[in-house]
C-alpha cells in the first residue's frame, strides 16, 4: 500500500507544499547563478527514471561552461562556481526537482538517477534500482555517498528497492537533514557521473 500509493501521494503533497516557500529562494538562487557566470540559471539533462523511462531532470547550474583548447569541458572541480559550491552544500541546487516530483518523474526518496549511457552497462541485479522512481536523496546518499564505491552504492540502492517502507523513508529524510546541517557527504563534483563505470563488476568500462 505504501510503496504503490501512499508514497506517491505524500510526494505530491509535500512537493506542492514546499513549492510555495521554495519559489522565492529559487528565484534569488537563479539570479545569483546567472550573475556568477555566463549561461542559463538551470541545468537540464535526460536521465533514466522508473523502468528506465527517460525524463528531463532539472537543477540549478553550479558550474561554468569553460572548455579547454580542444573544446572539451574542464574538470568539474575547475568549473564549479563559488555560488554553486554553496548551493551544493545546502542542496539548493536540487530545488528545481520539486517539478520532477510533481510531474511524477521522481520521488523525494529513491536511487539517484544517473546518466542514460550507463543503462546498457548495468547487471540485471543493478537494474532493479530502476524498479522505483528515482529520488532527490536515497539510502546510498545517507550511507557514505562519496566514501563508498559505485558497486556498494548500487547494492544499497537495490536493498532500498527491496525494503521500501515509510519508516525507512523517514529515517533517510532525517539522516539527509543531519548530513546537510553537518555538511557531511557533500558532493562538490558531479555526483551522477562515473569516470570509470563498472557494469560488469569484474571489468571496468570507460565511458
Amino acid at each position: 500500500m505504501y510503496r504503490n500509493f501512499i508514497k506517491r501521494l505524500l510526494d505530491l503533497i509535500f512537493a506542492l507544499t514546499l513549492s510555495v516557500p521554495a519559489l522565492p529562494v529559487l528565484f534569488i538562487a537563479a539570479v545569483l547563478t546567472r550573475l556568477s557566470s555566463k549561461g542559463s540559471s538551470f541545468f537540464v539533462q535526460q536521465r533514466p527514471g522508473k523502468y528506465g523511462r527517460i525524463f528531463k531532470i532539472y537543477k540549478l547550474r553550479t558550474m561554468t561552461l569553460e572548455t579547454d583548447s580542444s573544446g572539451r569541458l574542464l574538470p568539474d572541480m575547475q568549473r564549479i562556481t563559488k555560488v554553486g559550491n554553496i548551493f551544493r552544500k545546502l542542496s539548493i541546487d536540487e530545488l528545481p526537482q520539486l517539478l520532477n516530483i510533481i510531474k511524477g518523474e521522481m520521488s523525494f526518496i529513491g536511487p539517484r538517477p544517473l546518466l542514460v549511457q550507463y543503462l546498457e552497462h548495468y547487471t540485471p541485479e543493478q537494474m532493479k534500482r530502476h524498479d522505483v522512481l528515482p529520488g532527490i536523496t536515497g539510502w546510498a546518499q545517507v550511507n557514505g555517498r562519496n566514501a563508498i564505491s559505485w558497486e556498494d552504492k548500487f547494492t544499497l540502492d537495490v536493498w532500498y528497492v527491496n525494503n521500501i517502507s515509510i519508516l525507512l523513508d523517514i529515517k533517510i529524510v532525517l539522516k539527509t537533514i543531519k548530513n546537510i546541517v553537518a555538511k557531511k557527504d557533500i558532493n562538490n563534483s558531479s555526483g551522477d557521473t562515473m569516470p570509470a563505470f563498472t557494469g560488469n563488476l569484474n571489468q571496468k568500462v570507460q565511458l
